[in-house]
């Protein structure tokens, strides 16, 4: 009898001591999640360039050498919607790293579908990261650009992140004049990682005003940018387009607010 009360006090202690670290650990991400957000410091990013097929070298050297103008640009809006004068991200482009098979999908929505989604996620990720020379522990966030080329007029670009995580997932299908909008859809997936929400409607479509880069302005249309989530810029009440350029990269007030970046 007393062999077997030792045993569960055991037991017992070995399960705190693990629910304590899980504890520390849980409340040390939620932390380091919240500072981000603070932006006293720039969010450190790793751009992590995935090829689903082979790229061209140069288009991929031409990609890595914008991904550093889409940190510009990006501090550019900081400034422009009244943010602290500090620098808001620091890009390190990693890769490319090959990929033998698709990132994996969100399927059910249930809590074993997640659970089930994000143990997939993490292996797919864990083999890129071993591969590609990323350290985890050292980024705010892990975006993954998965490329693959241009085959015609129409390029494929979508993406899936975690909302408030570490890590997004961009897939877009690139030649030399996508490189702006694919690294657009990979802005787009790291500030859902910050607690941005889709500014487009079941269609697509920009919703106004908030998925507008200028609701007040006098005519509406065109707009001068795109809303980085809504993704596309508003020429007319029925027509949009994507962004051709970075300079159209805009960010509204309402992505500002929820990122932080105004009260």
């Amino acid at each position: 009898m007393a062999a077997r009360g030792w045993f569960y006090r055991v037991r017992v202690t070995l399960l705190l001591i693990i629910l304590g670290g899980v504890l520390l650990w849980a409340g040390n991400d939620w932390w380091r999640r919240r500072q981000r957000r603070a932006w006293t410091q720039p969010v450190r990013v790793a751009l992590v360039l995935v090829e689903r097929e082979t790229i061209a070298p140069a288009t991929l050297h031409a990609l890595t050498g914008r991904a550093f103008e889409l940190e510009r640009r990006l501090n550019h809006e900081l400034l422009r919607q009244g943010g602290r004068r500090v620098v808001p991200f620091s890009l390190v482009v990693k890769g490319p790293v090959t990929a033998d098979r698709d990132p994996p999908h969100v399927g059910a929505q249930d809590v074993w579908g997640l659970v089930r989604h994000g143990y997939e996620l993490w292996r797919w990720t864990r083999d890129l990261d071993q591969r590609g020379g990323v350290e985890w522990r050292g980024y705010d966030a892990r975006i993954y650009l998965v490329l693959k080329p241009s085959h015609g007029d129409w390029n494929s670009v979508e993406g899936e992140s975690e909302d408030g995580g570490r890590v997004g997932v961009a897939q877009a299908d690139v030649d030399d004049g996508m490189l702006d909008f694919a690294l657009f859809v990979a802005a787009h997936e790291l500030f859902h990682t910050l607690g941005a929400s889709d500014k487009y409607d079941a269609a697509g479509r920009a919703i106004f005003p908030d998925g507008f880069a200028e609701p007040e302005r006098e005519p509406r249309y065109p707009q001068r940018g795109a809303e980085l989530m809504a993704r596309n810029l508003p020429l007319s009440p029925t027509s949009e387009r994507p962004p051709e350029s970075l300079e159209e990269l805009w960010i509204g007030a309402a992505t500002a607010r929820e990122v932080g970046w105004l009260e």
